[in-house]
């Protein structure tokens, strides 16, 4: 069987699968299943285009990684091919412990297990099917490699994944600001010491990577609307899984009636539940929620409403913490309007924050590499005011609540 097969992807044009390692690992059942996980999670409530997958972008950052690849070497860069292989597989692989709606399951259906750890988890099985070819994949997905460089190209301030995620939402969501020239930071790349450094010449397109990701924060990935939607969904989720270990049936599919039942924690998280895991996607959620919006819990069946109708919750952003006196009006018109309890109303009606950082420096900051030799960071090399700006994290708070509530 022909394994080296050619995608066509809306992005990149023609992405080639570069070895046979890459094209099992993509007909994989639990890599099939990123098919079915939105790479925005509710996003698309915003903006209509955003429905593209984790599929997508994993297959995007593994054409990027081949770029990178071919750049550092034809710069006198060392890769094996164990190595450039390794890459090609920690990349592909990096995001598949994703669950339903991205980031919504993280924080309701496990407990506070993250989806780095269940990719983790993931690759470790494969490992074991794939006889322990991706062995180096997993020390350099975990950052314990000893050439850093190779780890950052995985995860750091200019890994394959933010230049591929920044370009693939900018385009599905029409939003102009984020679309950079991922080619070109990949061509300006080189290597130092085994440390990943951006060419003198590539500081342009640096600070245009830097506002973009900032921009595409607020505009996007943490645009209102899109935020009271995944709290929304947290919020299902969590009622749901209240009200079944109060010994309620609800109508929902095997895999998600497992994560309701069950306390899951990262360590009870085994074989089993890894592969119960692997059968739960974004039509799961979905599903239970068309059910469940008939349910007779007031609470389950409104929320479940609001989303499925797109009826969201009115969501004001302040630069400032939210006012007591203010959640407090809200809270105490809705339990007089619906008649139901404080701890009810906390599901409609709640406060919050949400942080923006575009560049962190502190950990692993990106360098410029001068033709005298000399390495900087970029916020000391560039003359951009408005980079050493970006480099502070910008704080903002939000109150939800019902919009018939409105005053």
């Amino acid at each position: 069987m022909n394994k080296l097969k050619i995608l066509n992807d809306p992005i990149y044009g023609f992405i080639t699968i570069p070895n046979s390692l890459i094209f099992d690992l993509i007909q994989h059942r639990y890599f099939q299943r990123l098919r079915r996980i939105t790479q925005m999670g509710m996003s698309y409530l915003v903006y209509p285009g955003a429905h593209h997958t984790r599929f997508h972008h994993a297959i995007g950052c593994v054409h990027l990684m081949q770029q990178a690849v071919n750049v550092l070497r034809f710069k006198g860069v060392t890769i094996s091919s164990n190595e450039e292989n390794a890459l090609y597989a920690a990349i592909l692989l990096h995001d598949i412990g994703h669950g339903p709606f991205s980031h919504a399951m993280e924080h309701s259906i496990v407990n506070n297990v993250s989806h780095e750890e269940i990719s983790m988890l993931f690759m470790e099985r494969l490992n074991e099917e794939f006889n322990g070819n991706l062995t180096l994949a997993i020390t350099i997905f975990k950052g314990d490699y000893h050439r850093n460089f190779l780890c950052q190209l995985i995860s750091g301030q200019l890994d394959m994944d933010r230049a591929d995620y920044l370009k693939r939402d900018s385009f599905y969501t029409g939003v102009a600001e984020g679309n950079i020239n991922s080619e070109r930071l990949i061509t300006m790349l080189n290597v130092v010491d085994d440390e990943l450094v951006i060419e003198e010449k590539g500081i342009y397109s640096v600070e245009k990577f830097i506002v973009a990701r900032r921009l595409m924060y607020w505009q996007v990935y943490l645009h209102k609307t899109g935020v009271a939607a995944e709290l929304l969904l947290i919020r299902v989720l969590k009622r749901a899984k209240e009200l079944h270990q109060k010994g309620r049936k609800l109508q929902a599919s095997k895999a998600l009636l497992f994560f309701l039942d069950n306390k899951i924690s990262i360590e009870n998280f085994n074989h089993e539940t890894l592969e119960i895991f692997s059968e739960l996607d974004d039509y799961d959620i979905i599903s239970a929620m068309k059910h469940w919006q008939h349910d007779e819990d007031f609470i389950l069946s409104k929320l479940c409403k609001m989303i499925i109708n797109r009826n969201l919750l009115k969501i004001k952003v302040k630069n400032n913490k939210i006012k007591d006196k203010h959640l407090e009006n809200h809270i105490n018109t809705f339990m007089a309007h619906y008649g139901v309890s404080r701890e009810e109303a906390a599901y409609f009606v709640f406060t919050g924050s949400i942080s923006n950082q575009a560049y962190q420096s502190k950990n692993n900051r990106i360098n410029v590499l001068f033709k005298s030799g000399k390495i900087m960071d970029i916020v000391k090399a560039s003359d951009h005011l408005n980079i050493k700006t970006l480099s502070k994290p910008v704080t903002k708070y939000y109150l939800c609540y019902p919009k018939e509530l409105l005053q």
